[in-house]
């Protein structure tokens, strides 16, 4: 098939919204530059393909297409995710309209979401975490005072008891109130003020490496991927090495219970340009990935893993990503994960700062 020259739609080459163009048989028969920049393909590659194999196995685009064609009006689908025959997947919005051309059936319009849906994604988490740290911090304050009269009137009693073999039930409730104390003492910890000061973001990093190995000499390999020309932001660095760690004990915890052969984990850091975050724009900020190549996030929490007290360990206390959130919230970042069996990644944006900055999170 000949591919049509640019003058067959006029105009269509100016606008900034991806263009593609079917013919009877649903196959492309041009593509605007809009559409080549967004999808990260060349009209040389996907003209002449049928648009099922441009974009396979996505049904929702298919059925758009048949309800335009059988209708013979514009029909439009809303934020649904696209994925390419190249694997690169896009948050869009399309509209398939029939039209009557020489060569063209159907016009499909598509609009990038994925910065929009962002946007929305990071001001309900922030929502969301502003209200669980509230909650949690209620709910840790209730609990402290009547657990502190608990283990008293235990450690009273085991003075009063008469015979040494029933203390040890006095113990048991001891021992459980001071776990739920140590607890306790996990959801405070975030309202503590931070003390922000310069900081290099690839010494936090070689910190919780050093942790890492000492914890689990071995048992994994932490590769480095180091963008060492990036500058120092402004940060507490404790609650920085304590936010990568739960991450990175994450990984480590699930590798090992899985038994995941030749455990790895990469921290890669890169500069990541205009950045919006929390509906500010940064000039730079620091992209800071944590990998690991192990079973995944299971499929039913996935959306939930930042929730508080949500955990796909047995055992787990679910809080080490409330708190790894919350710390990087209160720089003004932003983290974000992807799993799939053998390989996830967790992404923290940082942005840097010139001066010192405030927490965003309530005190």
């Amino acid at each position: 098939m000949v591919q049509p020259t640019p003058n067959h739609f006029a105009g269509l080459e100016h606008l900034a919204t991806a263009i593609i163009l079917l013919d009877e048989n649903r196959r492309v028969v041009y593509i605007n530059p809009g559409a080549e920049i967004i999808f990260a393909f060349s009209a040389t590659h996907v003209t002449g393909m049928l648009i099922s194999d441009v974009f396979p196995d996505c049904e929702i685009l298919m059925a758009a297409i048949n309800n335009a064609i059988l209708q013979q009006s514009p029909f439009r689908e809303h934020e649904f995710t696209i994925t390419t025959n190249r694997h690169h997947s896009f948050a869009v919005t399309c509209t398939a309209t029939p039209i009557d051309a020489p060569t063209a059936c159907l016009i499909l319009e598509f609009q990038q979401m994925d910065a929009q849906l962002r946007i929305a994604r990071e001001e309900r988490m922030l929502i969301q975490q502003q209200a669980n740290a509230e909650l949690l911090r209620n709910l840790a304050h209730e609990i402290r005072n009547p657990l502190g009269g608990l283990r008293g009137a235990a450690q009273l009693l085991e003075h009063e008891l008469p015979s040494p073999s029933l203390r040890e039930y006095t113990q048991v409730i001891i021992k459980e109130a001071d776990r739920l104390q140590s607890l306790m003492d996990r959801l405070l910890i975030p309202h503590r003020v931070p003390k922000y000061q310069p900081t290099n973001i690839h010494e936090v990093l070689e910190r919780v490496r050093s942790l890492l190995l000492a914890e689990t000499p071995n048992a994994v390999l932490i590769k480095r991927d180091y963008d060492l020309s990036l500058p120092e932001l402004i940060g507490d660095r404790e609650k920085l090495i304590q936010a990568v760690l739960n991450i990175a004990r994450n990984a480590v915890q699930a590798m090992q219970s899985h038994h995941t052969p030749a455990s790895q984990i990469t921290f890669r850091t890169r500069a990541e340009r205009q950045v919006t975050l929390a509906r500010k724009r940064y000039r730079v900020a620091i992209k800071l990935e944590i990998i690991d190549n192990g079973p995944g996030v299971p499929a039913d929490i996935r959306d939930r893993i930042f929730y508080p007290l949500v955990s796909g360990s047995e055992g787990g206390s679910g809080l080490g990503l409330t708190l790894a959130q919350t710390f990087i919230t209160q720089h003004h970042g932003m983290i974000e994960c992807e799993s799939l069996p053998g390989k996830t990644c967790f992404t923290i944006l940082l942005p840097i700062e010139t001066t010192a900055i405030k927490p965003v999170v309530k005190q």
